[in-house]
């Protein structure tokens, strides 16, 4: 006698359930608007023992005690620098800067600190080249993450001086320095 076709819709309805929530885990290394891995946008200091409960974190606490805003640093369980939390200057005591510390984070468009500038030229529209002594800052449009380059990536001539940069004298294959999120 052949089953009910109800039997077979409703395994096939479980299957669907139990696959759809195994997509749905969280990536703890995805960077998103207004989320590192398990780390909120909205998240305060305070909250950040709970968040990082599997991890450690390093904290000066003479700082910390003086009321001195200091940086928190995350590690994995295990040694691996995950990140650097720094506060924000908000009274509710949020994080306002993030220093992607570990290759694993990526945004959406698969950035991350391993990646170059010809990669991030690809996967976002520039939106303004910041210069200073040492490094050139990358600000793209539609992300909250920004880029520093060295300027010993650079070409001679611009190197050795504060001169503003362009876009299009940063060669494609400089690496990048420093991935930061910014929430402040």
């Amino acid at each position: 006698m052949p089953k009910p076709p109800y039997r077979l819709l409703l395994s096939l309805l479980l299957v669907a359930a139990i696959t759809g929530c195994e997509n749905e885990k969280e990536n703890p290394f995805a960077i998103a608007a207004g989320k590192i891995g398990h780390l909120e946008r909205t998240a305060r200091i305070a909250q950040l023992d709970s968040i990082f409960a599997q991890d450690s974190l390093v904290r000066d606490t003479t700082k910390l005690e003086l009321g001195a805003n200091d940086k928190i640093e995350v590690y994995e369980k295990g040694g691996s620098h995950l990140l650097t939390l720094s506060p924000g200057g908000d009274s509710l005591k949020r994080i306002g800067n993030v220093r992607i510390r570990d290759a694993r984070y990526l945004t959406p468009e698969g950035i991350g600190i391993k990646s170059t500038y010809g990669d991030i030229k690809k996967a976002y529209e520039i939106r303004k080249i910041l210069s200073s002594l040492n490094n050139v800052v990358v600000l793209v449009k539609g992300s909250e993450a920004y880029f520093t380059i060295s300027r010993e990536s650079l070409p001679g001539a611009l190197r050795y001086n504060n001169a503003p940069v362009e876009a299009v004298q940063i060669p494609d294959n400089a690496p990048i320095k420093y991935m930061m999120v910014s929430w402040d």
